[in-house]
């Protein structure tokens, strides 16, 4: 499947009952050759109604973390685990996120990213393993297949706990550390 392919099939998915209560599929944005892929749990409700994942508040916090480890956000590639904005942002559903797990392996066979990192608990317990966790775990690198994966704080936590800010100030410099160090290695 290409680009064009993927991204139709999942603006006429119809595969669960978010479809029903969306404004806006939020596909993904960015740089579809990027080494670096951030995956969140589901559109809040700006992305929501823009159609473009992190550009509420939680957005424009990722955003000053990215610019303060000088990496250009057109640089990498944003997408969620789910398509849809579950009601009210409450959690995904198991059934909701496995109708939505081939359009985000697709994404990530796509992009073929050198790392991937997992925006909070909910993207971390899915993508790296039901039995992390994020207070503990946060910052660690995990090698599945082709990728280096790790997880920070979501932005919208940070939001409610800024007491954090600072432990994802020191997991996006190790991000920035490792993307550099696998470009320098050619891996």
């Amino acid at each position: 499947m290409d680009w064009n392919a993927l991204e139709e099939a999942v603006q006429n998915c119809r595969n669960c009952p978010l479809c029903a209560t969306r404004t806006n599929v939020v596909f993904g944005t960015g740089d579809k050759n990027a080494d670096l892929l951030f995956i969140g749990e589901a559109p809040g409700e700006q992305e929501d109604l823009t159609g473009t994942p992190f550009v509420g508040r939680a957005g424009q916090l990722l955003d000053k973390f990215l610019f303060a480890v000088g990496i250009p956000r057109e640089k990498v590639y944003i997408a969620n685990t789910l398509k849809c904005r579950p009601p009210h942002n409450r959690d995904p559903l198991p059934e909701e996120k496995e109708k939505c797990m081939p359009y985000l392996r697709e994404q990530v066979r796509l992009i073929s990213p050198r790392v991937i990192v997992c925006l909070g608990r909910v993207s971390a317990t899915r993508l790296i393993g039901p039995d992390f966790h994020i207070t503990k775990d946060h910052g660690k690198w995990f090698k599945k297949g082709n990728f280096w994966m790790t997880a920070v704080y979501h932005p919208a936590f940070l939001l409610r706990d800024p007491r954090k800010k600072e432990d994802m100030l020191t997991d996006m410099k190790e991000i920035r550390r490792k993307l550099d160090e696998l470009t320098n290695q050619g891996e």
